[in-house]
């Protein structure tokens, strides 16, 4: 069986978009977007809110190879996001634009648990609203932070409002530009 997790970039004050929606702040560094290479290999899932896809949807066609100016760690992770399925929340019901993907009208916390059973790889969960609904309904196994060392003073919030939860710290990282990888279990 596969790990869930949640794993964000975000602020010190535990944000993931600044109030104006933009996170160019949360843009990683060659070292640090190598290490979340190196998490990412593990899923074979990633759960997405739509908002989230239509950021993330990006890397379907990014770095394919043709662009020899691309930094390899682009590339990697490109490769790394192409090779996992999608599966897209959204009311909207619209069609995937990306290959591997599906998309359902909404989140049914029976079916994320029958897929995590069933799952050979890790799966991710991304997108601070469904992250939300499948911490409420206790599916998460891992969370995954990286903290960057900027305040944005409000915006859209890593963790939701009114959410209890017991961690146990697995790992912490430390890199050069003062961001800070924290590795928690859910208990």
């Amino acid at each position: 069986m596969g790990s869930l997790r949640y794993s964000a970039i975000t602020s010190l004050d535990g944000y993931i978009a600044d109030a104006g929606g933009g996170f160019e702040w949360a843009t990683p560094d060659a070292e640090v977007h190598a290490f979340v290479n190196d998490c990412e290999r593990a899923v074979g899932t990633y759960l997405y809110g739509r908002r989230m896809y239509d950021t993330m949807v990006f890397w379907e066609t990014a770095f394919t190879g043709d662009d020899d100016q691309a930094p390899a760690v682009l590339s990697d992770y490109a490769r790394i996001w192409r090779a996992a399925d999608k599966v897209v929340y959204s009311r909207a019901g619209r069609e995937p634009t990306s290959a591997r993907t599906r998309v359902l009208a909404r989140f049914d916390a029976g079916e994320v648990r029958a897929m995590k059973e069933g799952a050979a790889r890790d799966i991710s969960v991304g997108g601070a609203e469904l992250a939300g609904q499948v911490l409420a309904a206790g599916l998460v196994d891992e969370c995954r932070l990286l903290v960057a060392p900027v305040v944005v003073g409000g915006g859209t919030r890593a963790l939701p409002a009114g959410l209890r939860a017991s961690l146990e710290l697995l790992d912490e990282r430390r890199f050069d530009s003062g961001v800070v990888h924290l590795h928690y279990r859910v208990s």
